[in-house]
């Protein structure tokens, strides 16, 4: 099948994936880092996600299954596909281990006292493990922007920009270690762009299920799946991340404000 936005698609796909780059440049300007303004970006990532998952992608899948199988069964598929989304996700977490995973890192602010207590060879251990788990982090994350795109640009626009914020602190995550054992800021921020690249390998896999096993069913499966996955990424990775980085309440402003310019901007455009 030939679509338009397929493009565009791919394109806000490798955006957000990029953005886990930016993330590591702060190998380069870690002096002038102010975590607060993480914080409440991280927040505002999270509102963003939780109120287009919730009033947006989960009314469309809902849409196009009770369309096929009526109000009840049409429904209960939509909520199925929800929670088994929210499953998928918290199961690749959850085969993590929680010391290596990056979304558990407690601290990512790697000083000299760190580097006495860490010996080198295991810092850049954890820094490829941590790129790695990324990688496979970023896989529905690609599949989630590059469906979302595909059927309405608009919406994927908001989603890859949501997801671009939600890489940066991934990106941290993998340079820091990296830097401070090689001591090589390039290597370092190399290795982070590649692990925001699997975001790509997503939108891939999402262009073979469209391309030879798109059906109005998949598609509504498809999208309410999108739905449990963006907001478990919501509340159990930026929500975290975002308190951990600046303040309670710095964190919720910024979901607040997520949501309310979603809500503004899906009412006017």
């Amino acid at each position: 099948m030939e679509n338009p936005n397929f493009l565009l698609a791919f394109l806000l796909t490798l955006f957000a994936g990029l953005a886990t780059g930016i993330g590591s440049l702060m190998v380069f300007f870690s002096k002038k880092f102010n975590p607060k303004i993480l914080s409440i970006s991280l927040g505002f990532s999270a509102g963003v996600m939780i109120y287009i998952s919730l009033v947006e992608i989960f009314f469309k899948a809902k849409l196009d299954l009770v369309s096929i199988y009526g109000e009840d069964k049409g429904y209960a598929l939509t909520v199925f596909a929800f929670f088994l989304g929210i499953l998928i996700i918290a199961i690749i977490d959850k085969i993590v281990p929680s010391a290596e995973n990056p979304h558990e890192i407690k601290n990512m602010n790697f000083d000299k006292n760190t580097i006495s207590k860490i010996k080198e060879k295991k810092l850049l251990r954890v820094g490829l493990f941590s790129a790695l788990i990324i990688s496979l982090h970023n896989l529905p994350e690609g599949l989630a922007t590059f469906i979302a795109a595909l059927e309405d640009p608009k919406l994927g626009v908001s989603i890859s920009i949501a997801i671009a914020i939600h890489n940066i602190p991934e990106g941290i995550a993998v340079a820091m270690p990296i830097y401070y054992a090689t001591k090589n800021k390039a290597k370092a921020s190399i290795i982070s762009f590649l692990s925001g690249l699997a975001e790509i390998v997503g939108a891939l896999v999402g262009f073979v299920i469209i391309k030879y096993f798109f059906t109005d069913i998949n598609f509504g499966f498809i999208f309410a799946l999108i739905a449990g996955i963006m907001v478990y990424i919501s509340l159990d990775e930026l929500l975290p991340t975002a308190e951990e980085y600046g303040e309670h309440h710095l964190a919720i402003t910024g979901v607040m404000l997520g949501m309310f310019v979603m809500a503004v901007s899906l009412v006017l455009l």
